[in-house]
């Protein structure tokens, strides 16, 4: 079932990932302009985004299994018309479509995992989704890069149509109903505004949310920027940000790798706060470096490196105690989560460029914004009570018989 859901999860970094490199082809396939074939990105994180506000409250009261099973089918569909597209406009509504049916997957992903696991569980499950999460955006380039000639751009759409009949199957077969009838909400307007409500209430929820959105944020702010920051800035080849860019994603698969060891140990909010503190320290290290020592790439690659491997240290925390904090109203509580997610991620991208590709500030000030105003949440958080579950502390050891 873990199997099934972190293909889900990993659909974002899949579809939008594994066809950049054949943009330019496209366009001229396509008789299209680049602006045209870059709306076919645009419209799939709307998509994205849509997917999860609408269909996360739904599963509330429908479940999640039916849902689960009708997004992959209009995923495959939809990836299927994306490869026989025959204008840019065609594309750019089926691109849509996919990016809609594509956060179903995601936004039901975490709340099947809310649904099935508490404490410490829930938490080791998240982080190892994680774990798909940072290696996703890595692979999908590369093996896009390799796709491209062979099969061109509509023969990358036809095995992203593969992969999700692939992800209805493990959703059929490893998947079963976890939200029982008795425990399921209306499924009208009305419900709808009332799970939202419930959901945005709680003060612990929103604060842990927002906590996961920023350190998201940190993380899409070095995604969008380093690219121009190590080759323009620094002077390193294509190739050797493909390798720094690889190190750093190994960093971080390895920091989720040990969080599912140290949540038996430790409590989750303690190594949340622990992993966002150590982000924010190498990230206002980062910054000050670019600004009073320079560009030092000695100095600020190994930065660089913590501040990504703190991540796996974060995200899965952060989720974990924002949905123990809403166990009636999972679905909803996953959507607000994609939703700050991708939205805030969505406003950094353009932001880390303001300064123009010769300078690392913008990505460094963005890094640091982001996870201090993280940090200042889950301070916050601390001094409260809390109001309901463990907040996701190690589970005691059972007595012996």
């Amino acid at each position: 079932m873990l199997c099934a859901l972190a293909l889900l999860s990993a659909i974002a970094p899949l579809a939008t990932d594994m066809y950049l490199p054949g943009l330019p082809v496209m366009a001229e396939s396509l008789g299209s302009s680049t602006v045209g074939v870059q709306l076919t990105l645009t419209t799939f994180m709307a998509g994205l985004g849509l997917g999860q506000l609408l269909v996360g409250p739904l599963s509330d009261g429908w479940g999640r299994r039916r849902l689960i099973l009708a997004g992959t089918a209009v995923l495959a569909v939809s990836s299927a018309v994306c490869a026989l597209a025959p204008t840019v406009g065609v594309l750019i509504a089926a691109r849509l479509v996919q990016g809609f049916s594509g956060g179903i997957g995601i936004v039901l992903a975490r709340a099947v995992i809310a649904d099935r696991a508490k404490s410490t569980t829930a938490a080791k499950l998240f982080s190892i989704m994680m774990i798909i999460g940072g290696v996703a955006p890595v692979v999908a380039p590369l093996l896009g890069g390799v796709l491209l000639g062979p099969i061109g751009w509509r023969g990358i759409f036809w095995v992203l149509t593969g992969l999700s009949v692939v992800m209805a199957v493990g959703t059929f077969l490893f998947v079963p109903e976890t939200l029982p009838p008795e425990k399921r909400h209306g499924g009208g307007l009305k419900a709808m505004s009332s799970n939202f409500g419930y959901v945005l209430r709680q003060r612990r929820f929103v604060g842990y949310a927002a906590a996961m959105a920023l350190g998201f944020g940190a993380m899409f702010s070095y995604i969008s920027a380093s690219p121009f920051v190590t080759q323009n800035v620094l002077g390193l080849s294509p190739g050797q940000f493909s390798m720094v860019f690889a190190v750093n994603s190994v960093g971080l698969v390895l920091a989720n790798t040990l969080n599912t060891r140290l949540v038996d140990r430790f409590a989750v909010r303690s190594l949340l706060t622990f992993g966002m503190t150590t982000m924010f320290v190498a990230a206002a290290l980062l910054l000050l470096t670019m600004l009073f020592v320079g560009y030092k790439t000695f100095l600020i690659l190994p930065l660089l490196f913590v501040t990504v491997s703190m991540v796996g240290l974060s995200l899965g925390n952060a989720t974990a105690l924002a949905q123990e904090q809403v166990p009636k109203a999972a679905g909803t509580g996953s959507a607000v989560i994609g939703a700050l997610q991708f939205g805030l991620a969505a406003a950094v991208s353009p932001l880390v460029g303001l300064g123009g590709e010769s300078t690392g500030i913008p990505m460094g000030l963005s890094i640091a914004v982001c996870t201090g105003l993280a940090l200042v949440l889950l301070l916050t958080l601390a001094r409260e009570p809390a109001q309901r579950g463990s907040e996701l502390r190690p589970a005691e050891p059972e007595p012996a018989d």
